[in-house]
């Protein structure tokens, strides 16, 4: 993305006649997240603005759906589901050649390290009580009621997801994992019965996808909602603890090998009990088959990394090339958590 990407001398005016009370510039920063969509804080004399916009280039026809993304925050902005408040989307590309956003800007911490080590033991359980209850509430949402019985497809949800994600894995395969091959067979015949809850589903849940309040453990936003759709809650709760599986540190973003009770972060089994407590359902029959559906499903993404490595076309080839090398114990876990079912 060369020279200025956001076009301000085209960009400022549209703003000023679209979004209420914008003034004048004094400052734009861009984020280091956000690399899917580039992300930019706006700073003006009355305010601060965050604005999203697709980036530049050719395009996959599902990705960067920014659209989406708008839309969902939008109507969730009134429930108790914390997310920002969206102010302005723009289709026209005369603007910055791409479709974009505005929103507010939430002044606020995103913590990288699950292990919280910043905090007091006490301020790490209660930020694990509010992640989860920012969870439980975006899975309690009524579709209906705000609107968006369309944003996914009906029913089926793990079967679906696994039939794309097989494919997607099959067009970026570089060698033979037994173990995938096994997946890809047996896990849709592992699907509970009981999987017909449909609900909204962030799919990407993760603690660095989360602003918290700089001055107490209260979450204030939940963000990066490009992947959303409508599914099966269960997944957005396994995916979190399958993150919480990998190494400790803020790079893997994992809590591996952490002795837990003494830092006040509860253990796997706390954390579900607390998310069933809030949502007032019973505790979750045969978890270990949302937990190995999420590790077979990271290892068809990072798959899909490790060939755009090799093929040098990766954003950042020397990162990719790093996390390539979990693929095969992504698969290991996968299928150990399967066949234990």
């Amino acid at each position: 993305m060369s020279g200025d990407p956001l076009k301000k001398e085209k960009l400022l005016p549209y703003l000023a006649d679209n979004v209420e009370g914008f003034s004048r510039l004094n400052n734009v920063k861009k984020f280091s997240i956000g690399q899917s969509n580039p992300t930019f804080l706006l700073e003006t004399d009355t305010a601060s603005y965050v604005i999203r916009r697709k980036p530049d280039g050719p395009l996959l026809k599902s990705a960067h759906a920014i659209d989406r993304e708008y839309r969902v925050q939008e109507v969730l902005y009134n429930t108790p589901v914390p997310v920002p408040k969206m102010l302005h989307y723009c289709d026209d590309r005369s603007i910055l050649g791409v479709d974009f956003y505005i929103m507010e800007f939430v002044d606020g911490i995103v913590f990288e390290d699950p292990a919280l080590p910043s905090l007091s033991k006490e301020d790490r359980t209660k930020v694990f009580s509010e992640i989860n209850r920012g969870l439980s509430a975006l899975h309690e949402v009524n579709i209906e009621a705000v609107g968006l019985t369309d944003f996914g497809a009906d029913g089926n949800y793990y079967q679906r997801q696994i039939s794309r994600w097989a494919k997607q894995y099959l067009s970026s395969e570089t060698e033979t994992i037994g173990e995938m091959n096994e997946m890809m067979k047996e896990l849709p015949k592992k699907i509970p019965v009981d999987n017909s809850l449909r609900s909204l589903v962030h799919g990407d849940f993760r603690l660095d996808n989360m602003i918290f309040d700089r001055n107490e453990p209260k979450l204030l936003a939940i963000i990066d909602w490009e992947i959303s759709t409508t599914g099966h809650p269960i997944a957005d709760l396994a995916s979190l603890i399958m993150q919480w599986e990998q190494k400790a540190g803020k790079i893997s973003r994992g809590l591996k090998g952490v002795e837990r009770g003494p830092l006040g972060i509860p253990s796997d089994e706390e954390f579900i009990k607390e998310y069933c407590e809030f949502r007032n359902i019973e505790y979750i029959e045969k978890f270990n088959f949302y937990l190995a559906f999420c590790f077979f499903r990271m290892a068809c993404v990072i798959q899909g990394v490790k060939k755009r490595a090799l093929s040098g076309i990766a954003a950042n080839p020397e990162r990719s090339n790093r996390e390539t090398l979990s693929v095969p114990k992504l698969a290991a876990r996968a299928y150990e958590l399967m066949k234990a079912l």
